[in-house]
């Protein structure tokens, strides 16, 4: 009889575990369980690794932005731990100058900004370093007396007193306050104002504590942070001013040796490349004189992304190369690079380094960012964390890099994620999601993010198509530059080539194409919706351009526009500004568009969404609907809105894509979102 049990027992247990361990496909709602490793910091003694994790805030918690919790890897023991957690939201890590503690950004007590504090990796009590009624930007911890940051000017007491009064008027871009250089001394507690009437961007502090070499502009504003940076030398006792370089183009980060001798920065090739790519050297500008500053990466078909010393002869950069991304070490006197290592299926896009590893957060097509090691000597990748467990359990479909040929033979490449349960031979509809910039690329990495639907969309039997189209960042200044003054050219035709390619592969429904972007990808969704309407069954506008006449008026970067982009200003050719824009051809779209902009955008304003839709609803043949979100800018940071958006678009799809229903309404069930 108790065999007879237990064979029972044996049978149910195998009947049922195929059941227990069944998995599931990736679902909108789990976008607000994924956490991501976001900042690394390895301690100077490779003894820890200090690390920031977004989590994301949950619905019953109110609508918000992401917290982000302070943790501690210990090497040694391979084990992390917890040092901040409980709703809060921690930046800027880095160590003390002693390697003793880990030093942040928050908003742990009330104060009127982010302040400074530091911890032990051992998990005592957080210290304040700074109490100050600014938020801190950025800061450089340079010994146990002194740390400089910079920080907005107060607002000044004429202002301050209007408002107690309730005259709330803003005057447009003159109200501005400058970022100033500060020193804080710790053991008095004093706080010093180095710099005046002009806005310090980035600053690195020379070994020897007299001087800051410095990003600079005239005015605090983004145009300006954006393409008339100076590279200066700030003295950091006389407070004076030395104009290094005036800069042509984009910056980056700017850092001395570790002797002082040399510094780096990353900026753009010229004042016409869109992509702060490259990796400049000069020689120290107090001790050398108008100093050749040399272009390092000069042939490199790639775009640099992030640098750091090892010593005084040699640098680390990690780049963007097409779709991967690789670690590079430059010697100065060989003047030669090395490939470091290229983490295989892993992406990352900042490093923390030190000489025996380096620690990024890396993710791959199955995980998002988590923390990673690579250690010198063993030369091996090793990941160390596993913030999300559930995804061991999802069923992802098969991602992977495409190659294809433009029209005119150049070579192009992107991702493509299959739909779920694919089937050889089938027919499949598809979104083609387009990045913004253009200058940027998407990686092979983890791509469910709210806005790119990725996995998310395969699980509804969609293939996700996304092309890194010429003017797109890794793949060389020559690459990049394809795209200026031809707004919507070869760039957009690159995407045509695209689909065609999967199309007479066999695998899409020519049929059944949507497409969809934000800012730049949002300009393209618009364009297919209209201009190139006989191509796309559905489209998903988000943050996009419609008009290029109205939107060259309005946005918050029109000389970025200018330079980098177009090359010309509108009045010397009105015509082909508005050739290039979508609302031009409203009249003819047969596209269901769905139109998404947050109220607050000041790159791309909510009227380009409006001009939009109200051509489309005027002049169009297709259900058109644009979404508002308030509070939001140049894309969604709060939960509610990004969860919208993803569940909002993808029924888009689903029912334009997928359903067999009458395509000329839009559906009942589509005025309430289940949320």
């Amino acid at each position: 009889m108790v065999k007879l049990r237990i064979v029972i027992i044996l049978f149910i247990l195998t009947a049922f575990q195929p059941v227990l361990s069944q998995k599931r496909t990736l679902n909108p709602y789990d976008l607000l369980n994924i956490k991501m490793v976001a900042e690394v910091a390895l301690s100077p003694d490779n003894k820890y690794i200090a690390y920031t994790v977004t989590v994301p805030r949950q619905l019953n918690e109110g609508s918000g932005t992401d917290y982000r919790y302070l943790y501690v890897y210990h090497i040694a023991e391979k084990k992390s731990q917890a040092l901040i957690e409980d709703k809060k939201n921690i930046s800027g890590i880095s160590w003390s100058p002693d390697g003793k503690n880990i030093v942040f950004k928050a908003l742990l007590q009330a104060s009127k900004g982010l302040q400074l504090y530091s911890i032990s990796p051992s998990g005592s009590e957080a210290t304040a370093l700074s109490n100050l009624s600014q938020t801190i930007l950025n800061y450089v911890y340079f010994n146990n007396d002194l740390i400089y940051f910079t920080a907005n000017s107060p607002q000044n007491e004429y202002k301050t007193e209007l408002l107690k009064k309730g005259f709330d008027m803003e005057i447009y871009e003159e109200e501005y306050r400058d970022i100033n250089l500060y020193e804080l001394n710790l053991k008095t507690g004093n706080t010093r104002q180095i710099t005046s009437n002009y806005s310090v961007i980035d600053f690195s502090v020379s070994p020897d504590g007299k001087f800051a070499i410095a990003t600079i502009t005239e005015k605090n504003l983004t145009d300006y942070s954006y393409m008339f940076k100076k590279v200066a030398i700030i003295g950091l006792v006389d407070a004076k001013l030395d104009i290094v370089s005036e800069n042509q183009g984009k910056m980056g980060v700017i850092k001395w040796s570790p002797d002082g001798t040399k510094i780096a920065y990353i900026a753009a090739s010229h004042l016409n490349d869109a992509v702060d790519g490259s990796l400049f050297v000069t020689d120290n500008p107090v001790l050398v004189k108008n100093a050749v500053i040399e272009n390092i990466v000069k042939s490199f078909k790639g775009s640099v992304i992030d640098f750091s010393w090892k010593d005084n002869n040699n640098l680390f950069f990690a780049a963007e190369e097409s779709v991967n991304i690789s670690l590079y070490e430059y010697n100065l006197k060989k003047k030669m690079q090395t490939l470091v290592f290229v983490p295989g299926e892993v992406f990352f896009r900042t490093f923390s380094i030190n000489n025996s590893s380096v620690a990024f957060a890396g993710n791959t097509a199955k995980h998002p960012n988590e923390l990673f090691n690579f250690d010198f000597k063993r030369k091996q990748t090793e990941k160390l964390t596993n913030n999300n467990p559930f995804l061991d359990n999802i069923e992802f479909s098969l991602q992977e890099k495409i190659s294809y040929k433009a029209t005119d033979g150049l070579n192009l490449e992107g991702v493509l994620i299959y739909p779920q349960n694919y089937i050889a031979g089938k027919q499949y509809p598809a979104i083609v999601y387009i990045h913004g910039g253009p200058e940027a690329c998407v990686q092979n990495g983890w791509l469910n993010y709210y806005s790119y639907w990725g996995h998310f969309a395969a699980a509804k039997g969609f293939f996700v198509f996304y092309p890194n189209y010429r003017a797109s960042s890794g793949r060389g200044v020559d690459f990049t530059m394809a795209g200026f003054g031809d707004l919507l050219g070869k760039e957009f035709s690159d995407v045509i080539d695209g689909i065609d390619f999967l199309i007479n592969k066999g695998m899409i429904d020519k049929n059944k194409v949507g497409i969809g972007g934000g800012s730049y990808g949002g300009y393209f969704a618009a364009w297919g919706a209209t201009r190139f309407t006989d191509r796309f069954a559905a489209s998903v506008v988000f943050v996009g351009v419609s008009n290029q006449v109205s939107k060259r008026f309005t946005t918050d970067i029109p000389y970025e526009d200018y330079l980098v982009h177009w090359g010309y200003w509108s009045h010397e050719n009105w015509d082909k500004v508005f050739d290039v824009s979508p609302v031009k051809y409203a009249h003819q779209s047969k596209t269901p568009t769905l139109i998404l902009h947050g109220k607050d955008d000041p790159r791309i304003p909510v009227s380009q969404g409006m001009e939009l839709y109200r051509a489309l609803k005027t002049y169009g043949n297709a259900p058109v609907r644009l979404v508002l979100y308030p509070g939001e800018g140049h894309g969604n940071r709060k939960n509610t809105s990004r969860l919208d958006y993803l569940l909002r678009t993808l029924e888009w799809f689903d029912y334009y894509l997928n359903s067999e229903a009458p395509k000329n309404q839009i559906p009942e069930k589509y005025l309430q979102i289940t949320y």
